[in-house]
């Protein structure tokens, strides 16, 4: 009831002080529509958008491309410093895991399963 009464009051005193009517309001979507994600973005998230447009995967969230392990064809592993431990699963349905030390230079093994690994220079994006 009160309530009921509060808005009648609110609507009377609306329109009895008001000297011309104002337009009704448009919503920012009515005129160009959604925006896209691409539109919206801003710094950081504008970058990494345009970098993975552009094919590059600044923060290695996209899975990384399989090599054959031989000695040609090394598994390349990214750091930035001049080594890097590596975790090696041997066999599909081996659930141990084989650790070793990657440093920079030529191809190295993996002690367990003969495995290629090649360390590689990587940059940081930021």
């Amino acid at each position: 009831m009160a309530a009921r009464l509060l808005l009648r009051s609110a609507v009377r005193a609306a329109t009895t002080c008001r000297a011309a009517p104002v337009p009704a309001l448009t919503r920012g979507m009515a005129a160009g529509g959604i925006p896209t994600d691409e539109e919206q973005a801003t710094g950081l998230e504008k970058a990494i958008m345009k970098a993975m447009k552009e094919g590059a995967d600044p923060y290695s969230m996209m899975k990384p491309k399989e090599y054959a392990g031989s000695k040609a064809d090394p598994h390349l592993v990214p750091s930035i410093t001049n080594k890097r431990i590596v975790g090696c699963v041997c066999e599909e349905d081996n659930t141990a895991v084989v650790w070793f030390w990657l440093h920079q230079g030529d191809a190295q093994r993996c002690p367990s399963c003969g495995s290629h690994y090649k360390l590689v220079a990587h940059q940081l994006p930021h």
